[in-house]
């Protein structure tokens, strides 16, 4: 099953994700995008979890960013401490109205709306050793070109 329908009204959903949520995405999207960094949302891990966007740089750095947008959405997450074995990197994304103080110090913070992000807190970094970095970007880079084939196999047509 693809994670994005093309052919739906709003191709950034997949059903998975509050409206809320994908106000968030846009914006962590376009600050990543400034920043110079590919990325893939709903990349799936070799630990079975599902990163919400998963970034990476120029230099081989890794960055994976959770989306909380709300505070209960937050409350309710014990899963995210599993995502530090995948990235050198790890950040969380909200909208305005969600309090920076829920968010642990030792993550990145990035503030987000459908207009852009800010990254208001740096994320520590704790350097992926090579072999992992390797299988990571693996991943990323079938993950995206398998998403690719399929848009081709349900008749998106691709610029050349």
């Amino acid at each position: 099953m693809p994670i994005i329908d093309l052919h739906a009204k709003n191709p950034l959903e997949d059903g998975r994700q509050s409206a809320r949520a994908l106000r968030i995405r846009r914006g962590v999207q376009q600050l990543l995008t400034g920043l110079g960094a590919t990325h893939l949302p709903e990349l799936t891990l070799a630990n079975g979890r599902r990163a919400d966007i998963v970034a990476l740089f120029r230099d081989g750095s890794i960055w994976i960013v959770e989306i909380k947008s709300s505070v209960e959405d937050m409350k309710a997450d014990s899963k995210w401490p599993e995502y530090r074995d995948y990235c050198d990197r790890l950040f969380f994304a909200t909208l305005e109205d969600v309090p920076e103080e829920i968010f642990p110090a030792d993550c990145g913070f990035i503030r987000a709306d459908t207009h852009g992000g800010a990254l208001l807190r740096e994320a520590p970094e704790h350097k992926l050793a090579g072999a992992r970095r390797k299988a990571v970007t693996l991943r990323i880079a079938q993950s995206a070109a398998q998403r690719l084939y399929r848009a081709e196999l349900s008749g998106v047509e691709l610029p050349e």
